[in-house]
């Protein structure tokens, strides 16, 4: 094989099956020589099985046809390792009928270099060309195949894509819809999946490590890496690299990475920021496969060295400026951080940003003796993301807790789609810091100015099914439950006590958290009375009195957790001297309760220090016991969200029916061609996209003088006569504000009145008058899209009207939304409760209701250049839904995919 010329624009770096990193690219011109020598270097049986022929000539034909054009419908892609040519794919458009016509399919061929089969080069080239073949308008692909090309059948089946065959003599005829569908992306999550657990190997269970950079110092940053690794009982090789002296700790130092006696998996770099581009580039030379780059305060070039070098070389890393990784696995005991004690091994799955939190984190954790199974400090997340720690965690075998600290998200989507299958697994935790941000978008739509980053986060965070705490201290708490007990079927808690008021303040806890703190059914409450002393409060909190002994608290609490309406049992205990049980006794007496009991338990010990601990049960379990009612409420809170959570079905995007995508790309492309700056759409143009995809709106006409305002306002005038006049000018958002509304006008004089004050108010700027007819007065809601440009598209529901940004009253769920997410995003709002008709209001058409979500949520996922929709009000009635108003912004912008897989 040749050396390639240097990247064109739009390459890309993705993994291999086997975590090789390979470049793909498209191909130019200069690659005809480099091409021509990939078939030359193919065997005889190979270029037969590629061209259904083989000889000297066939080489250099398949090159020059190659010779990429300019046309639409015509691609060929580049693989790449190591700067040499290792696959190539590429697709041709088919003639269309008539001529000139748009191609909506195309002809598509794979070569693999015989030395790379069975790696995933082509199926990687395959999606990547798929991806382009649909930005281009194709629908599907076709291929012609010998019959005995097995390999190439099996690539095409594989992909997750429908596939049709169709066997004539020794050749097949292979057909590929093009259909992004969820059978697709969870082909997509597998190879994902393998490819990344493959590439991470090296970095989290490497079999040699060396340190680059221990200094002679004993506080420096790499001697204290050095000091772990060896302290702590890594089981592979430890090298050194240090040129200035012999040896360091008993090992002898090395003055490059070039002169090391082997070659190590994993390279740490605590080297100054000047120096890490070049050691980079010398690991990667030398074979190394993953780094972890402990330091800090790199420029812009260091940092393009720095990920040049990695990603030329194929190695994975972690960092920069981080604390470092461990894995506590017994055949690894890797401990390459500079943190001042090593984890606990347990079960917990830990990734964060800051060192500081992974620090807490890893210190909470062995102390409630969870433990850490792996930990990674992301740093700067260079390469090394979360979403690449929850597939490690999901195939590692020993993790059933995934914790993350993120301060920022590199492919939130993505991270999305891995979270909430990870989360039906095992449960994922974070914090969500920077809720205090200011948060409100200097925005010109109340969509846009609602639908805050913290609004955004959590939205993902939910849908994902991910706990999102507010602090360490409660995702510690949240960490013990879940680790100690069985999920709670659902939020039903009883209270059990000794102490009525603090009983009481436990009870108000677990109803401010959201669970359910209902009075106990006759039945068990009779069972319960007779079980407890005279005088117990048979309530919720049951007040089993101060001087309940240690043997009828536990027949109290064995009740209590095995009936059918209990989903958690919570005792709130505090040491009497009012009988021979001490405050041991009744502690020991809740948890032999609770190791036989089918629900969850949990206790608050109010005279023990310290915030949260794990106190042992007999057959092996353990009961958390807290210090303040609040944080046990509030961790059963969590953990009852989280088994809601997997308790329901996955959902999927429903197929909202009777829309018109091709005609609202094309308006979208016509509309841009005129103002590419992009801009907001005339009244005209946004009501035509809105209805393309079946959005209802009020009747309306656009009039652009005074006698046409006066008949349009008697052909829209309801039973009341009623009319309601809107101006407009280009860029005018928020009508009200600027006094563009006039509202309740009834008869032919006063909507000349209202139309001359508009042309004499806003004079050349007034483009046009919308008439419409006066809706009546019922419930005023709000619903919108916002494309952020790290999240995607964002869909806001909530109360609307004047009342819009006063009330903040407002839910989002990330596109495309699935049924259950547009349950969540019409019950999660306050006004909700009126949707249904309660307090004396009358119930609505939720399913029209849902229609217009749905609808928003798919126009938004078309089409990527709407920046924002705005339906404001939208007035919701028993027979359906309508938008008075609305607005749409539209920017230049390109569809991205963000489930291809490449690495950033």
């Amino acid at each position: 094989m040749t050396r390639t010329p240097e990247s064109p624009a739009g390459a890309v770096y993705a993994l291999l099956a086997d975590g090789t990193t390979v470049r793909v690219r498209p191909v130019v011109p200069e690659d005809r020589t480099t091409v021509r020598r990939l078939y030359e270097h193919m065997s005889a049986e190979n270029l037969r099985l590629r061209f259904f022929a083989a000889g000297p000539l066939v080489a250099q034909q398949a090159a020059d046809a190659l010779c990429p054009g300019t046309e639409r419908g015509d691609r060929a892609l580049l693989a790449e390792a190591g700067g040499d040519v290792v696959g190539l794919a590429e697709f041709h458009s088919a003639p269309t009928d008539p001529p000139g016509g748009r191609p909506t399919a195309a002809e598509v061929a794979l070569a693999v270099a015989d030395a790379w089969h069975h790696r995933g080069v082509g199926t990687l080239l395959l999606e990547h060309l798929v991806d382009l073949a649909r930005a281009e308008g194709i629908q599907e692909l076709t291929a012609d195949a010998l019959s005995a090309n097995m390999r190439v059948i099996k690539v095409f089946a594989d992909l997750g894509l429908p596939v049709r065959r169709r066997f004539d003599g020794p050749e097949v005829h292979v057909r590929v819809a093009l259909t992004p569908d969820e059978h697709y992306l969870t082909a997509l999550d597998t190879r994902g999946r393998t490819a990344d657990v493959a590439s991470l190997r090296p970095l989290l269970r490497p079999g040699s490590v060396a340190v680059v950079g221990a200094g002679h110092r004993p506080a420096s940053v790499g001697r204290a890496i050095l000091r772990n690794l060896r302290a702590n009982g890594f089981t592979g090789p430890v090298h050194v690299v240090n040129p200035h002296g012999p040896a360091l700790d008993g090992l002898p130092c090395h003055p490059a990475v070039s002169g090391l006696p082997q070659t190590p998996d994993l390279a740490v770099l605590a080297v100054p920021a000047h120096a890490v581009p070049a050691v980079a580039e010398d690991c990667g030379a030398r074979g190394v496969r993953a780094l972890a780059v402990v330091t800090s305060g790199l420029d812009a070039a260091q940092a393009a060295g720095l990920r040049a070098a990695c990603r030329r070389h194929g190695m994975r890393v972690v960092g920069p400026n981080c604390l470092g990784l461990a894995n506590t696995e017994k055949d690894v005991r890797l401990d390459a951080t500079f943190a001042a004690r090593f984890p606990l091994p347990g079960t917990a799955g830990v990734a964060t940003q800051s060192g500081g939190v992974g620090i807490a984190l890893l210190d909470g954790l062995s102390r409630l003796g969870v433990g850490v199974s792996t930990f990674v400090s992301l740093g700067d997340k260079y390469d090394v993301s979360g979403n690449d720690l929850l597939q490690w965690w999901e195939e590692d075998g020993r993790t059933d807790l995934a914790v993350l600290h993120l301060e920022s998200f590199g492919n939130p989507r993505a991270f999305s789609r891995t979270a909430r299958r990870v989360s039906r697994r095992m449960p994922v935790l974070t914090v969500d810091a920077g809720r205090s941000e200011a948060g409100r978008r200097a925005a010109a739509s109340h969509t846009a100015a609602a639908a805050t980053p913290t609004m955004t986060r959590q939205a993902l965070f939910h849908q994902a099914g991910v706990i999102a705490t507010r602090t360490i201290g409660e995702l510690l708490d949240t960490v013990a439950l879940l680790h100690a007990q069985p999920l709670p079927v659902g939020d039903r808690v009883v209270v059990v006590t000794n102490a009525g008021g603090v009983g009481v303040l436990a009870a108000d806890a677990c109803s401010e958290a959201g669970l359910s703190v209902r009075p106990l059914e006759p039945a068990l409450a009779a069972e319960v009375a007779a079980a407890l002393p005279a005088g117990a409060a048979i309530g919720n909190p049951v007040d089993a009195t101060a001087a309940v002994p240690e043997d009828r608290l536990r027949a109290c609490v064995d009740l209590l957790a095995a009936h059918r309406d209990v989903d958690a049992v919570l005792g709130v205990l505090v040491p009497t001297a009012l009988t021979e049980a001490t405050g041991d006794d009744l502690v020991r007496a809740f948890t032999r309760a609770a190791a036989r009991a089918p629900c969850t338990t949990a206790l608050v010990l109010v005279d023990r220090p310290g915030r949260v601990e794990l106190l042992p049960a007999e057959r092996g379990g353990a009961v958390p016991a807290y210090a303040d009612a609040q944080d046990a409420a509030r961790a059963l809170s969590y953990a009852a969200a989280y088994a809601r959570h997997r308790s329901r079905p996955q959902g999927l995007p429903p197929e909202p029916s009777g829309i018109d995508v091709e005609g609202a790309r094309a308006d979208v492309a016509e509309w841009l061609a005129e103002r590419p700056e992009g801009g907001w759409l005339d009244p005209v143009r946004c009501a035509r996209l809105l209805t393309r995809y079946g959005i209802p709106q009020v009747a309306w006409e656009w009039v652009c003088d005074e006698e046409t305002a006066v008949a349009a306002a008697a052909r829209l005038a309801g039973p009341d006569g009623r009319v309601v006049l809107k101006a407009h000018w280009p860029g005018l958002v928020h009508k009200t504000d600027e006094g563009a509304v006039r509202l309740d006008l009834q008869g032919e004089e006063r909507v000349r009145t209202a139309y001359r004050d508009f042309v004499d108010r806003f004079g050349d700027r007034l483009s046009g008058v919308v008439v419409q007819p006066q809706a009546p007065h019922v419930l005023e809601l709000v619903a919108g899209v916002v494309q952020d440009p790290v999240f995607g598209p964002l869909v806001l529901f909530g109360q609307g009207g004047t009342a819009t940004d006063v009330l903040a009253d407002h839910a989002a769920r990330l596109a495309p939304l699935t049924t259950y997410d547009l349950d969540d995003l019409i019950t999660s709002p306050r006004c909700s409760a009126l949707l249904s008709g309660r307090h004396g209001g009358t119930p609505v058409d939720l399913g029209a209701l849902e229609q217009l979500l749905l609808c928003l949520s798919r126009v938004a996922c078309d089409l990527p250049e709407l920046a924002e929709a705005d339906l404001n009000p939208v007035v919701a009635c028993p027979d359906g839904v309508m938008a008075l108003d609305a607005r749409v912004r539209l920017e230049p912008r390109k569809a991205y995919d963000p489930y291809l897989r490449r690495l950033r």
